[in-house]
């Protein structure tokens, strides 16, 4: 592979993943083209701007654009190595959605040469980046594909899937270590090579299957975890316990390890991907679907108990504390405190309010409910009742005297110190 100044990088989609993958590539001084459908991010980007929060990222890309290592465009270039970053949704049924991942390649293929690397990062079904090179195979008869030629092929294909945690993803791109899938050894070497130019965490080859059922696993692993925590925080709270302390408590357990409930379980990775293994193999995976079921059925409950607690006190602004999926950043997706808010604001209109110090604006799920966005202060002012629906440091900065007065409804367990409403119904699983 040529040298870092020479080496040229298209990154195929400018997302949470994808813009600082380039931006990192970018700063060992690759020439990184980034690649998206929007023309808004693609004028944002080149303006040494970012569309995203995340920290320190708009300190790196400022950096790499000013230094014209990174540029943006919505039209291919040819290129060394094509990173596949786009989204790969579910559809109904919970079946997964490629037709991104393919678009994609069907994108690549019009300028793909001998010798270049395409690698696939977006979290996918096992088997996809064998479509991938099966695409490529029927787009470009011209070139040898791994797996669909005898003997050495011309480009190398391969599957990386990241595994970063949404504000610290420029420090994780770099020290996490890596799966390497391809299509052949000689695939995932190739790989190895343009990976062990960014990356100090180990990097470990081996087939794409087997990397991207990795990268399933690793979610569904947290998935099913989680799910027991929130069921443990249902039936502590049937029980008139505390479940936050029964979880201190038994965490000084050598071998035991509980995480923490709240609302449901949100992102692009947890909240979808155990459903590709589910899809595949649905006779199999009979415990991920439940968990599946259990972590969505919490954001019913959640809305059940909320609505419960804002009707025995008729005559107060109730305040709904976070919409991001997790605490400190602005990613909504799949965010289960935005079903609860959302809920709950088409149900009671302008009684309620949103606090989300990560957002400007309410997204479009209030829209016509009377829902007000107001911050923290104004909440703790005007409103009778506060649900705490994101843990953000913010939050967990209120002392009791700030909140003494207030009706809270604490999903995150932030104020130990805070008397809660009382249990409602029993958790039912989502149909």
């Amino acid at each position: 592979m040529v040298s870092d100044s020479q080496l040229k990088v298209a990154v195929l989609g400018l997302g949470y993943i994808g813009l600082p993958t380039a931006a990192v590539i970018a700063r060992t001084g690759a020439q990184v083209l980034g690649i998206d459908v929007h023309q808004a991010v693609v004028d944002t980007v080149n303006s040494g701007k970012v569309h995203i929060e995340e920290i320190d990222l708009d300190g790196l890309v400022s950096g790499v654009v000013a230094r014209g290592n990174l540029r943006a465009a919505l039209q291919i270039e040819p290129a060394d190595v094509f990173v596949i970053a786009v989204p790969t949704p579910f559809g109904e049924n919970h079946a997964p959605d490629i037709g991104y991942v393919l678009k994609a390649a069907t994108t690549i293929a019009i300028v793909l040469k001998a010798g270049d690397v395409v690698i696939l990062e977006s979290t996918s079904p096992v088997g996809t980046t064998e479509k991938v090179a099966e695409l490529l195979a029927q787009l470009r008869p011209d070139l040898k594909i791994p797996g669909h030629t005898v003997g050495s092929a011309d480009v190398a294909i391969a599957y990386c899937p990241e595994r970063v945690l949404p504000g610290r993803i420029l420090v994780e791109l770099i020290d996490n270590d890596r799966v390497i899938g391809g299509i052949t050894p000689r695939c995932a070497r190739k790989a190895l090579q343009f990976y062990r130019r960014f990356v100090r965490g180990a990097c470990v080859t081996t087939s794409a299957k087997a990397a991207e059922m990795t990268k399933l696993a690793e979610n569904a692993f947290r998935d099913v975890n989680i799910a027991f925590a929130n069921e443990l925080g249902h039936v502590a709270e049937t029980m008139g316990v505390d479940v936050w302390e029964v979880i201190r408590l038994a965490n000084r357990h050598p071998r035991v390890n509980i995480l923490s409930p709240g609302p449901g379980v949100g992102g692009h990775c947890i909240a979808v991907d155990p459903w590709f293994l589910v899809s595949a193999a649905p006779e199999q995976t009979p415990l991920i679907r439940t968990a599946r079921e259990v972590n969505d059925a919490k954001v019913d409950h959640v809305v059940a108990r909320a609505a419960a607690m804002i009707e025995a006190a008729p005559h107060g602004r109730v305040a709904c504390l976070g919409l991001a999926f997790k605490a400190n950043i602005d990613d909504f997706r799949e965010s289960p405190a935005l079903k609860v808010a959302a809920a709950l604001a088409e149900r009671f209109g302008e009684r309620v309010a949103i606090v989300e110090p990560y957002a400007a604006a309410l997204p479009p799920a209030f829209d016509g409910t009377g829902a007000a966005l107001i911050d923290i202060d104004a909440a703790l002012e005007e409103c009778a009742s506060l649900i705490v629906l994101v843990d953000h440091d913010v939050f967990k900065s209120i002392p009791l005297d700030e909140r003494a007065d207030k009706q809270v409804y604490d999903t995150r367990g932030i104020w130990p110190d805070q008397p809660q409403p009382a249990a409602s119904q029993p958790l039912r699983l989502a149909s």
